[in-house]
């Protein structure tokens, strides 16, 4: 059997080891999974709710056009529903996206490291991937900006950037989207936009009016709490989300997902307490790097990317036998670091107090 020449070196995307592996490999009775930048306080109380209600139909097809959420989103958002598309995660809008649009003739061009799915579905597709370094950790916009030609059909900014945390400021991203090409769509991967405590992080919700080029990709997974029922979505021009709607398929979204990312969108102030729990815990971090005078990425995500100055496989199997699954940084492209999710106040002073042992 022969796949298309562009799947052959591809691999999987690869998440964190699971919990329940990491114990009986090590044999442990308790594990903290700190690596996939999940909401340690897991999801709104409405959430339990709406999805046992959700079982009455679960022999029935969900609703494909995802009609109630789409109403609830749209109106939180003040936008119009047919701005909208829904995806399993915001990974499948991107995948959308890029089986829509890309060609082999085609590129996009991304930032590097950041996260990988970009270049993932690009290369699916036979597309030319342009990776610009990041500068100081941050997207390098201008030199994004220089190289988009005449076959860039796509601009991912991933906006905090996953594995940095850091962020594109408002005048940095309304100078770059000016400048783009009316033809290449810019897409701003907005799924960390909950945890953002930076004042002049752009809104771009109303830039949707002047650039008709622009998709927002947001998320139920990271600060909703809803990553194991797989709900994202794109907001763009009405015009761009029909053109790319037939390369969605019919039932993406379950019933399940739907009902429970509608009644998390009802408690907002949810939502606000998760932001302020993970802007205190950010600072038991940043704390830690300052005090030890180690190198980090200001963060405007649930994680933090701190430099140690040791490998970071090693800094990761120390953890993964104190019970924490975390990311190793030589597979973000720092080799000397280790990526942790902000996790509940115990589990943080505890995994700090690891790493003050160990180091000491």
């Amino acid at each position: 059997m022969k796949v298309k020449p562009s799947m052959v070196d591809l691999v999987p995307y690869q998440p964190g080891k699971p919990i329940e592996e990491v114990k009986r490999e090590l044999g442990l009775d308790e594990v903290i999974k700190l690596a996939s930048n999940e909401n340690p306080y897991g999801c709104s109380p409405n959430v339990e709710k709406a999805i046992l209600d959700s079982f009455k139909n679960v022999a029935v097809y969900p609703d494909g056009y995802a009609r109630a959420l789409r109403e609830k989103t749209a109106a939180m958002l003040q936008v119009e529903e047919d701005q909208l598309i829904f995806g399993n995660g915001s990974d499948e809008v991107i995948l959308i996206l890029c089986r829509s649009v890309l060609t082999p003739e085609d590129n996009i061009v991304t930032a590097a490291p950041t996260f990988p799915q970009y270049r993932h579905n690009a290369v699916i597709e036979g597309t030319e991937v342009k990776e610009v370094p990041l500068k100081n950790g941050v997207h390098d916009l201008e030199a994004m900006l220089s190289a988009i030609d005449e076959n860039t059909k796509m601009v991912f900014v991933c906006n905090p950037n996953n594995p940095t945390g850091t962020y594109v400021n408002d005048e940095e991203f309304k100078r770059f989207i000016r400048n783009v090409p009316e033809d290449v769509i810019v897409v701003s991967d907005e799924a960390y936009i909950e945890y953002v405590t930076a004042s002049d992080y752009p809104d771009t919700l109303p830039l949707l009016e002047d650039y008709p080029n622009l998709v927002i990709l947001r998320t139920f997974s990271k600060a909703y709490g809803l990553a194991s029922l797989r709900v994202g979505y794109g907001v763009a021009h009405s015009d761009l989300i029909k053109a790319v709607d037939p390369g969605r398929e019919p039932f993406n979204t379950n019933s399940m997902a739907q009902a429970a990312a509608a009644a998390a969108l009802d408690d907002q102030q949810f939502i606000r307490d998760c932001h302020e729990k993970n802007a205190r815990e950010m600072r038991k971090y940043e704390t830690f790097c300052e005090k030890n005078n180690f190198k980090y990425f200001p963060s405007q995500a649930n994680f933090i990317l701190m430099d140690l100055e040791k490998p970071g496989g090693e800094i990761f199997e120390y953890l993964l036998h104190k019970g924490f699954i975390t990311r190793n940084g030589e597979a973000l492209g720092y080799s000397s670091s280790v990526r942790i999710t902000l996790g509940k106040p115990a589990q943080n002073d505890k995994i700090i107090a690891e790493l003050t042992d160990w180091l000491a």
